[in-house]
């Protein structure tokens, strides 16, 4: 009887934490820094934002609306009247949440300009992630940046560091350098080396990272074992794994199919999160069964997430071990031809040539032909698909002799080299699928660039809690475009070119792009951080 009541006494303790952690849980949409949580129409706010068409993907609002602003946080949305210090008009125009990049490599001053030019609030770098974690945090404070910033833990960075026996540097050019050496991308790790790679991962997650980036198909012969360690220790931090799965092949054995089917089989197993990425460029032209597998696998309630980019061509260094092997081609389903550097498409003498030379140079590959129907609708599929987001995988822009352009010039300079994913994502959503083909309601893009991104996160970082909606406490992280003219400008030929349409930015209510006009001193961009 003791037991029973002991037992009972745990049990309400228990429940009574429980509702003390919900009820706090819930308080992250109160007005930060501020004696007032009630505002009224007769405020004299930050600034307001009037007479736009207002969309919350989580409540369904689709209406006209004015917006006040108070200290950073969204604090009245109303049909009333209101006046602030500062006023938009955004009559004929959209007010959206900001979009949210959760695949964004480009993480320097020139990227994320371009970012925000598009409509983008917060860029991350998830996929291929990045370590020290603690290091790139550390410099990343200490530049005026424009929109949020954070990172995952790199893996692969990791890996590298254990088989060069070096420290991990926080650069892309310490992952360009590493393409050079095949071990680390070939060899299976002994246990000291396995040790010593998921020491390094923890250490990043005890950092903050936020979660643990897979960039998988740049070294697809570590060991299932490996893999299996990498989701345990997700789950065990309770973040998600950003997987660029390690096979891109049509034909079996060691397809994509296979590469998914492991995925989905360790987060069935572990119930780790795990996020799927550019579903739609390592499917190739299998996009079919690879949409199957995702789709059964959110069916039976396993813990995964997905995002494509709406672009026919990927991009990553020349040097990739995806593009090993005598039959290379015919896994992949095309040849050097579909590569491109800058206006040059390659063929198989400059395609050696550049690999052998200079592995680590970005390039880009059309995997599918845009221009052919069939092959349209294979990419239209990812992008449509109800549970898939929207994600750039937007490149840092580099030189012509392929170093990283770290320069402050806007616009960036035209010599510049990149993908057009880098400048237009999230444009040529609104612009392609939503205006001209209609193959997405606005408020379906919205959702797909804004509210699902931030609820992939949420559970794990609380910040993102308030981010991705437009609701009384959120965070003022808010695009205003013209829906008639919001378009992606560059091309493969010439990526430099930003992206039109948007009119205004306010990344925590402060002003980044203004009239049209990029606000080249504002530096209103926090770290995303666990």
């Amino acid at each position: 009887m003791k037991t029973i009541r002991k037992s009972g006494l745990f049990l309400l303790l228990y429940f009574v934490v429980l509702s003390c952690q919900s009820k706090k849980s819930n308080s992250v949409g109160s007005i930060e820094d501020s004696k007032e949580t009630n505002y009224t129409a007769d405020h004299t706010f930050d600034t307001v934002i009037l007479g736009g068409r207002v969309i919350d993907p989580e409540t369904e609002l689709d209406a006209i609306r004015n917006l006040g602003l108070v200290n950073g946080k969204v604090a009245l949305i109303t049909e009333e009247k209101i006046q602030g210090k500062q006023s938009i008009d955004a009559t004929g125009l959209v007010v959206s949440p900001g979009f949210i990049d959760l695949h964004a490599h480009g993480q320097n001053i020139s990227a994320y300009r371009m970012q925000a030019v598009q409509g983008v609030t917060t860029a991350l770098e998830l996929e291929s992630g990045l370590l020290p974690i603690s290091d790139w945090y550390e410099t990343q404070a200490t530049k005026k940046l424009p929109i949020h910033y954070g990172a995952a833990v790199g893996w692969t960075y990791a890996r590298i560091a254990t088989f060069q026996n070096n420290s991990p540097e926080a650069t892309a050019a310490y992952f360009q350098k590493a393409q050079s050496d095949n071990s680390w991308k070939d060899e299976i790790a002994s246990p000291e080396q396995l040790s010593k790679i998921m020491k390094l991962v923890e250490e990043g997650l005890e950092q903050g990272g936020l979660g643990i980036g897979i960039n998988g198909g740049y070294a697809p012969g570590y060991g299932r074992k490996e893999y299996f360690e990498l989701a345990k220790l997700a789950k065990k931090h309770e973040v998600s794994t950003y997987t660029h799965v390690r096979y891109s092949s049509i034909p079996e054995p060691q397809s994509t199919f296979e590469a998914f089917e492991e995925l989905l089989a360790l987060a069935a197993l572990t119930q780790a999160r795990m996020h799927i990425c550019h579903i739609n460029s390592n499917s190739l032209k299998d996009i079919d069964a690879c949409l199957e597998l995702y789709e059964m696998a959110k069916k039976n309630g396993l813990p995964v997430t997905c995002g494509a980019y709406p672009w026919g061509a990927a991009s990553t260094v020349i040097g990739a071990a995806m593009f090993d092997g005598a039959d290379w081609k015919e896994r992949m389903g095309y040849d050097e031809t579909a590569f491109q550097v800058g206006e040059k498409r390659l063929d198989a003498d400059s395609f050696k040539k550049i690999r052998t030379e200079a592995p680590g140079t970005f390039v880009s590959y059309h995997q599918l032909d845009e221009t052919k129907a069939e092959e349209l609708a294979m990419l239209d599929k990812s992008i449509t698909h109800p549970d898939i987001l929207v994600e750039s995988d937007a490149m840092p822009w580099y030189t012509q002799e392929g170093q990283a352009y770290e320069g402050n010039a806007w616009p960036i300079p035209n010599n510049l080299v990149a993908h057009p994913r880098s400048s237009g994502t999230f444009a040529k959503i609104l612009g392609s699928y939503v205006r001209d083909r209609k193959l997405l309601t606005m408020s379906d893009a919205i959702r797909k660039m804004s509210l699902m991104p931030a609820q992939t996160l949420e559970d794990f970082v609380p910040q993102m809690k308030n981010k991705g909606r437009i609701q009384a406490g959120m965070d003022a992280d808010i695009v205003i475009f013209d829906p008639k003219t919001i378009a992606a400008v560059g091309t493969y030929a010439e990526p430099y070119h930003p992206a039109i349409g948007v009119k205004h930015l306010l990344v925590m209510g402060q002003t980044v792009v203004s009239n049209g006009e990029l606000q080249l001193d504002a530096a209103p961009g926090k770290p995303i951080r666990r």
